[in-house]
């Protein structure tokens, strides 16, 4: 059997997650509210929509030649001022699918070479990128910053399979919903610091330089505080390394055995409840709509209510806040497949109002719902991924789910605006109404509940309060 962590270890460690986990998101969302001015800077010096200005053959000339084709297919004519908006969203789905092609390799990679390690190397990209974004005054560069991000950004998963690694059963939902905080804290102030940074501008040809260059400190900070504060947490390497005193009265058979016994045993111990198909299906599915929603939101705000950015930055921050408290103070005491069903339906029923909302109110009431499903569906996926996978493949594991996600987060926003424009909002939400019915049905019916994951909690809720 693996020798359970110690709690205060547990502590220390989830800790160190914590901290770093959000540095790294905080560094992360700085760019979000950036990207039309930074966008629209790099057109204005590569492709000047100045019809008198010379032709330019540039990299972002190309691509957005490429894309006004593409919205040139639109029955309904599409402003010039949702050019930008294309390009942004083209350069996310582009960062997604260089994660899904990435998750898998990091994780495996993580399960052989230790958890500690990975992240380290991970980091190591991300400071790659983010220096590429501090030193990117032409588009080309900035280009170079998102793929390498993209190739190397793996804090997220490492951090899931961490918080796996030193927490049993009965913690592991909570657990999971402390990594889930991280991302409501970080998407509630990460963006509104990084619009306030972009307001310095220090270097002429990159006047986001500021802003780049706190991420990068943020980067830099993470990954020291990683080096020096977090131990390795993959069981079968911490085995390893563990005195063999309190073995003494073993028998002579089990003193022959091999180094490898407790992830073998613990590999045959695993009871198979849900597949990772299914799993990394539901994933997929779940974030091929609702990421196609999220990002049509500011097209949506902007026609029925001439929402700017700043009002549309408090709209998210709402988000943001919402999820914060539900995700500290609801969901990490519920069950895995519980925090999923809630999260499906609520994302079901702002589905149906976003198709149908005449008023802010309105509007507000369906973000609670989005804030909820922020809260909840991701996260307890996550759980139940590591409740089907034993510690030696844990890491592979939930890089797989995470890269089903990523293609589908790749996917969503390029096929839901294309339809919202061909056919309008009510019909587009519509279709992510019935698009969700299906993910409802998938967790309602389809995933079952892993043994342990539902166990009575009054002790771990006293632990619980302890480490937090």
């Amino acid at each position: 059997m693996t020798t359970p962590v110690e709690p205060a270890t547990r502590k220390r460690v989830l800790k160190v997650i914590f901290i770093s986990l959000l540095l790294d998101l905080i560094s992360f969302t700085f760019i979000l509210p950036l990207f039309p001015k930074l966008l629209e800077f790099y057109r204005n010096v590569e492709a000047p929509l100045d019809p008198s200005a010379p032709p330019s053959k540039t990299l972002l000339s190309s691509v957005l030649g490429y894309l006004n084709a593409y919205k040139a297919s639109f029955a309904r004519p599409i402003d010039s001022r949702y050019d930008i908006v294309l390009l942004g969203g083209a350069l996310g789905s582009l960062f997604s699918l260089l994660q899904a092609i990435a998750s898998p390799i990091i994780g495996h990679f993580s399960d052989r070479y230790g958890r500690r390690t990975a992240l380290l190397l991970s980091m190591t990209g991300n400071i790659l990128s983010v220096l590429l974004w501090v030193m990117a005054t032409d588009f080309r560069t900035f280009l170079a910053s998102r793929i390498v991000g993209g190739l190397s950004e793996g804090n997220v998963q490492l951090a899931t399979a961490i918080a796996t690694d030193i927490s049993d059963p009965s913690k592991r939902g909570s657990t999971m919903a402390l990594i889930g905080a991280c991302f409501s804290i970080a998407f509630t102030f990460g963006p509104a610091l990084g619009a306030w940074l972009s307001s310095f501008s220090t270097v002429a040809a990159n006047p986001f330089a500021t802003a780049a260059g706190v991420s990068l400190t943020l980067i830099v900070v993470e990954t020291l505080y990683l080096y020096f504060c977090l131990p390795e947490t993959l069981p079968a390497l911490t085995q390893k390394t563990e005195p063999t005193g309190t073995q003494v009265s073993s028998t002579k058979s089990e003193e022959k055995k091999p180094a490898t016994t407790p992830t073998t045993t613990k590999s045959t111990a695993v009871q198979r409840t849900n597949s990772h198909f299914l799993l990394n299906f539901t994933h997929f599915s779940f974030l091929l709509f609702f990421s196609g929603m999220e990002f049509s939101l500011p097209f949506m705000t902007y026609d029925l209510f001439a929402y700017d950015s700043a009002k549309n930055g408090r709209l998210l921050g709402f988000v943001g806040l919402i999820a914060s408290l539900l995700q500290g103070g609801v969901t990490r005491r519920l069950p895995p497949l519980l925090s999923v069903r809630i999260g499906v339906i609520a994302c079901l029923l702002a589905f149906i109002m976003l198709g149908r909302i005449t008023s802010v109110l309105g509007l507000y009431g369906a973000a609670a719902l989005l804030a909820t499903t922020s809260a909840t569906v991701v996260t307890g996926l996550n759980a139940l991924s590591s409740f089907e996978s034993h510690e030696g493949e844990r890491g592979g594991k939930l890089g797989m789910l995470r890269s089903w996600g990523q293609l589908g987060r790749g996917l969503g926003p390029v096929l839901f605006t294309s339809i919202y424009w061909w056919a309008g909002r009510e019909v587009a939400y519509g279709i992510g109404a019935l698009g969700m019915s299906w993910v409802a049905l998938l967790v309602m019916y389809a995933l079952k509940t892993p043994p342990g994951s539902e166990r009575v909690r009054k002790e771990s809720h006293v632990a619980e309060k302890k480490e937090l």
